[in-house]
């Protein structure tokens, strides 16, 4: 109310002078796209749609008019789900509000959402992770897995298990959800049916497997996954397990079918690289990674075909972009970054649209060519924000 009291009368003395209130003439041109590095070819009208506390994680509803994301907004000490209408900025907490919420979803029909809280363990926030030893994630088992009515009503639980379970999304038809979980003494990929039953392991390999999304068509999945190599490297991967704790440091983009199988790894430079999407056309994922400088938390989005060639830099920002996700027709992109934060490391989402060259937009565009990845390898430092 205070700037509203002060710019009220400046902006009446300028019309009162006959002065342009649009742009003097002496005035420097008003920059286009100020929150877009001219870089960032693929992006156009970029616009903040959230402003204060950590939010992250924003997902679209099928008709691509709502984001489901996680915020501590409104002073929360620990996340909780919301529901934002892109358009008009109307935001509304679904989760309970108790204990910590994470990683929400549409339902195809987009009258259900999916999300994992503590809740039931405990009201009060999950303890912090131990930083002492690196940066970690924590990985609490209290997390369980629910699905509600996207007002937040009818909450229904579908895991009931110790140990982790998270990080679920839904299959385009709605017949599977695919989560991670220390079920079986690792971090491994799951699947089950949008009532918890016929659950099925889909991931064997020791390491850390997370994050999976669906293809366009259901018939594939794509996730971020660690791989420790050497017994050394195995030794602590298991030591923090036993912490309920993962240290992200080195984290590769997957693809196999959604049963598991013809599992195949598209990124291998030694980064941190995580949250992948796939594009609509199915053919190319979105994803962030520190892999212009591994050795900082300067993460950015870049887009890789599903062979692993083709690999391009989309975002320059010196700090944090992450968790890109297409609409489902593919015109725009949401993700969160550290832009416009009104303080340092403050986490806001943006939506973009996305812009295709002319081969790219056309349905009849020729097959991508499929070969030799373009990706230089990095070197093997890095971690998650």
């Amino acid at each position: 109310m205070k700037r509203a009291a002060v710019l009220a009368p400046l902006a009446g003395a300028v019309l009162a002078l006959g002065i342009s209130a649009e742009r003097s003439p002496h005035a420097p041109p008003r920059k286009a796209d100020p929150l877009r590095d001219p870089r960032e070819v693929r992006l156009r009208n970029l616009r903040q749609l959230t402003f204060g506390g950590e939010n992250a994680e924003a997902y679209w509803s099928p008709d691509g008019r709502r984001l489901v994301f996680q915020s501590t907004r409104d002073g929360a000490a620990c996340d909780q789900i919301y529901v934002l209408e892109v358009e008009t900025g109307a935001v509304r907490r679904v989760s309970t509000g108790l204990g910590k919420a994470t990683c929400a979803f549409f339902f195809p029909d987009g009258k259900r959402i999916l999300y994992s809280s503590t809740h039931l363990h405990s009201p009060d926030c999950p303890p912090r992770p131990d930083l002492s030893r690196g940066y970690v994630w924590r990985l609490d088992p209290a997390y369980e897995i629910f699905t509600a009515r996207d007002d937040g009503t009818d909450l229904r639980r579908l895991t009931d298990h110790p140990g982790y379970d998270a990080e679920a999304t839904v299959s385009p038809d709605g017949s599977r959800i695919v989560f991670t979980s220390m079920r079986d003494g690792d971090l491994d990929l799951y699947s089950m049916k949008p009532d918890g039953t016929d659950l099925r392991r889909l991931t064997r390999g020791l390491g850390y497997d997370g994050g999976a999304f669906y293809s366009p068509d259901g018939a594939r999945i794509v996730w971020r996954a660690s791989r420790p190599r050497t017994a050394e490297e195995r030794a602590a991967y298991l030591e923090m397990l036993r912490e309920s704790a993962v240290r992200p440091m080195n984290l590769e983009i997957h693809v196999a079918r959604a049963d598991g199988s013809d599992a195949r790894q598209i990124t291998s430079n030694g980064a941190a690289n995580f949250a992948p999407y796939f594009h609509p056309d199915g053919r190319r994922i979105v994803f962030a990674s520190n892999l212009a400088d591994p050795a900082t938390r300067g993460f950015d989005l870049w887009l890789v075909r599903d062979d692993g060639s083709g690999l391009e830099r989309v975002t320059f920002h010196p700090a944090f972009d992450g968790f890109p996700m297409f609409s489902p027709d593919g015109r725009r992109l949401v993700f969160a970054s550290n832009r416009g934060g009104a303080a340092r490391g403050e986490t806001n989402l943006f939506v973009s649209d996305w812009v295709e060259t002319t081969e790219e937009a056309s349905p009849h565009a020729a097959p991508e060519a499929r070969g030799t990845p373009s990706a230089q390898p990095a070197r093997r430092k890095g971690e998650h924000r």
